[in-house]
């Protein structure tokens, strides 16, 4: 399956395009909607609850919340899967995690993916009290504690080191009775983390020559830790073009015919890839759109 990071509600200079910076709410309704008819597995809103001057320069401060962005896009759209790629769960109590996406699930109708990573600007924990350096051990407890706070049961419990609760009723109960939770990162922790709590990993950067390595120690982890049940294993693509483009879309981009595009990503599958999100290269938001449709059209049944 394919997916796609939004636009517009982040912009680090990593990846944003120019015409981002004027864009808003209608051009994310409409990019939504195209991935909705696309065949886009899902759309995916990043988390960050402030930034740094120090590091402003380069990842901006447009961080849109992922909650509130995915609940307003489930609104205008009927199938796509909504994913928080990633909310740093650990910046928050886990109740007032689960009530937001326990909602956001039962909104949409079971379409919620909680994507979770660990965090990595130290200012962030600071400003709300939480320890930067056990941010590891407190995501595990966290992942923990939203497996109760997201299962079945109106009074969910859990008693840990950290956090500690029970006889607390949160209605809505999430719509799907076991909600997808992928973990994100890259390093030997977030892959442990993946491998033994996750029911997907969400690479980070990953280069390809990199991913079969990270992959296999998936599995052994996995197996190791008596877990039969499938792992979702992601990729995030190299950005793409849809054609032979008119202008200079950057020498890591793979463009070209639908086949070339195509045999390109079955590598990923080849490798034991299950879902890969994909970036496509864009002027403005009629040429994404276009190039998602096109994508959808001509790509995806190569796949």
């Amino acid at each position: 399956m394919y997916g796609m990071q939004l636009p517009v509600q982040s912009q680090s200079t990593l990846y944003a395009e120019a015409w981002e910076a004027d864009a808003g709410p209608a051009d994310l309704v409409e990019i939504a909607r195209v991935a909705d008819t696309s065949g886009f597995a899902y759309l995916a809103s990043c988390d960050h609850v402030g930034v740094p001057r120090r590091l402003a320069a380069a990842m901006s401060t447009v961080w849109y919340d992922p909650v509130a962005t995915l609940a307003f896009l489930a609104g205008v759209t009927e199938r796509v899967r909504l994913l928080s790629h990633v909310a740093v769960v650990g910046l928050r109590h886990p109740l007032a995690t689960a009530k937001q996406y326990a909602t956001l699930d039962h909104l949409s109708g079971g379409r919620l993916i909680l994507g979770v990573g660990a965090g990595h600007v130290p200012e962030e924990f600071e400003a709300l009290g939480v320890d930067f350096e056990r941010r590891g051990p407190v995501l595990d407890e966290c992942v923990d504690a939203l497996r109760a706070a997201l299962g079945p049961d109106e009074y969910p419990s859990h008693h840990g080191k950290l956090y500690d609760f029970e006889g607390l009723g949160q209605r809505p109960r999430p719509a799907q009775e076991r909600v997808p939770l992928w973990v994100g990162g890259s390093s030997p922790a977030a892959v442990r983390r993946a491998a033994v709590k996750g029911d997907g990993w969400l690479p980070q950067g990953d280069p390809r020559d990199r991913l079969p390595t990270q992959i296999a120690r998936l599995g052994r982890l996995r197996e190791e830790a008596g877990i039969t049940a499938p792992l979702v294993v992601g990729a995030i693509t190299e950005p793409l073009y849809v054609g032979r483009p008119s202008w200079d879309v950057g020498r890591r981009t793979v463009s070209g015919p639908p086949e070339k595009l195509a045999e390109s990503l079955r590598a990923y599958r080849a490798m034991g890839v299950d879902q890969i999100q994909v970036r496509f290269r864009s002027r403005g938001r009629a040429e994404l759109t276009e190039q998602m449709t096109t994508f959808g059209a001509e790509v995806a049944p190569l796949l």
